[in-house]
């Protein structure tokens, strides 16, 4: 019976601890924030079809032109299930007003010259970050 106690008070104890790493890892991770001063939204689109695949189309002003940290915001940003994600992102030289559209090339061919890189998240869920070609 004492050892019944025992096993039960350890098993406690291990649940317990693991719920507490479970909840405390969900808890911090970070957010948009971590990309704060790197990037400036000039423009999103987003279809009304809830009833079907949603498209998101971002346009980001690069105040940091480093690939890493562009890959890792378009990765943040939201994605439903069999919808795409697109996230194009231009140079601090973009300073207009960009209008952005749910069929491609997504935004006006002029602004083509200031693409940095362009991520896709597919309706299956792959994503693909391609730096332009200079």
């Amino acid at each position: 019976m004492k050892n019944n106690k025992w096993i039960i008070y350890v098993l406690g104890t291990l649940v317990g601890i693991l719920l507490y790493k479970i909840i405390s890892e969900s808890l911090s991770q970070p957010g948009l924030s971590v990309f704060e001063g790197k990037y400036e939204e000039l423009a999103f689109f987003r279809n009304e079809n809830n009833t079907g695949p949603v498209i998101r189309v971002y346009a980001i002003r690069a105040l940091d032109e480093d690939l890493s940290w562009m890959k890792g915001f378009a990765d943040a940003q939201p994605h439903t299930k069999y919808g795409k994600t697109l996230v194009f992102f231009f140079s601090r030289d973009l300073n207009q007003e960009i209008e952005l559209s749910p069929t491609a090339p997504h935004f006006p061919e002029q602004f083509a010259a200031f693409l940095l890189a362009e991520y896709e998240k597919t309706p299956m869920g792959e994503s693909r970050f391609l730096p332009a070609k200079p």
